[in-house]
């Protein structure tokens, strides 16, 4: 079993950053094992693949609508992953949720995530 917890949301106007924490702990858990994930969900709308890094973290995948603003890495040694997001857009705004994928390659399909923190609200202001 793996605890996901995210923080670093909140309220930015566009054009600014934040950046987003996804802490990971489990007695059983080797985050190192484990592909991360970021996902949004805006109000309304389906939950939708912003960028994930393999459990190597050898290779990053993005959304093209994050492409070129929004950076995602991780920490094993404090069993973090992170989302620097710049440049950021009225419509980034979303609850965005960590995932964890145990040896995945870094999908954009949500349904190979076994593990998911519980989100962390981004409002962007235009």
């Amino acid at each position: 079993q793996a605890q996901l917890v995210e923080s670093g949301g909140g309220l930015v106007q566009a054009g600014g950053s934040l950046r987003l924490s996804c802490a990971a702990s489990g007695r059983t858990f080797t985050f190192s094992n484990y592909a991360l994930g970021w996902f949004r969900q805006a109000p309304g709308k389906e939950r939708e693949f912003v960028a994930a890094i393999s459990w190597s973290g050898g290779s990053s995948y993005y959304a093209d609508s994050v492409k070129g603003r929004f950076t995602i890495s991780r920490d094993n040694a404090k069993n973090t992953v992170y989302l620097q997001m710049n440049s950021l857009k009225p419509e980034d705004t979303a609850v965005y949720y960590c995932a964890a994928d145990f040896r995945g390659g870094g999908t954009a399909r949500g349904t190979s995530y076994e593990y998911w923190g519980q989100g962390t609200q981004v409002t962007v202001s235009s």
